[in-house]
């Protein structure tokens, strides 16, 4: 809705959101017809291909290119799923960092043993076992470096060192500064025991939540609802 309207596509899809919105496309069976509003698709492979055509050969694709296009889905898991599958993708180096986890109270580390800390992926928390490559593009999950660095601001990987990120700014009043991104500790508050996790504040961010994406304009949009029993993937691209 906040694209500009001279554009006659642009205008056309705002009426169509604006439709689907008010109720004035649900058909005589309760369902929207969606045809006229997005491309869909069939399954989560194909979203994949549209939203991020030839991603192996990653090296080739710019800092705008990551900037115009997402993937969105409503749940944590489905997001993991699609980034797994397009990393999987991505034909160079894989960097494996794992995180250091403690729990706060030490009387209560008899009860919370490392390897169950290690199994959490509480939402907002990087996980433990955290695969990256060169070139893949990362969401920030803490504030570091107001506004160039907030949470939210995506990121490009530019180069992995052992105990540190080197990233280039993709969205926000930075964009294309190089940063670096350290690990630091991270405190979860949405659990009923309170722990420490030690991990650089990013997860990969080919797929966000939809949450996450709210405030960003993408040019190419993939929505993955294979959560939904019903057509599970659309995308709409904007020429």
């Amino acid at each position: 809705m906040r694209l500009s309207l001279s554009s006659r596509e642009n205008r056309l899809f705002s009426e169509m959101l604006l439709k689907v919105g008010n109720g004035k496309l649900t058909q005589s069976d309760g369902r929207i017809n969606l045809d006229n509003l997005c491309v869909l698709i069939d399954n989560i492979q194909d979203l994949v291909n549209n939203v991020y055509p030839d991603i192996h050969n990653i090296s080739c694709k710019t800092l705008s290119w990551f900037k115009e296009r997402a993937i969105l889905s409503p749940t944590n898991e489905q997001v993991d799923k699609a980034n797994n599958l397009i990393l999987a993708k991505i034909d160079t180096p894989t960097q494996i960092y794992y995180t250091v986890d403690t729990v706060l109270d030490s009387e209560e580390a008899v009860h919370f043993p490392t390897e169950f800390l290690n199994s959490l992926n509480p939402s907002g928390l990087p996980p433990h076992k955290m695969e990256l490559k060169v070139g893949c593009p990362v969401i920030l999950l803490r504030n570091l470096n107001p506004p160039k660095l907030c949470n939210g601001t995506r990121l490009l990987v530019k180069s992995l060192k052992k105990f540190i990120i080197e990233c280039t700014i993709l969205t926000g009043c930075g964009t294309g500064e190089d940063v670096l991104i350290p690990r630091i500790p991270l405190i979860p508050s949405d659990l009923p025991f309170q722990f420490k996790r030690l991990q650089f504040p990013v997860k990969i961010s080919f797929a966000m939540t939809i949450n996450k994406s709210q405030g960003q304009t993408f040019n190419v949009a993939g929505l993955d609802l294979s959560v939904f029993h019903m057509a599970n993937y659309m995308s709409r691209c904007q020429e």
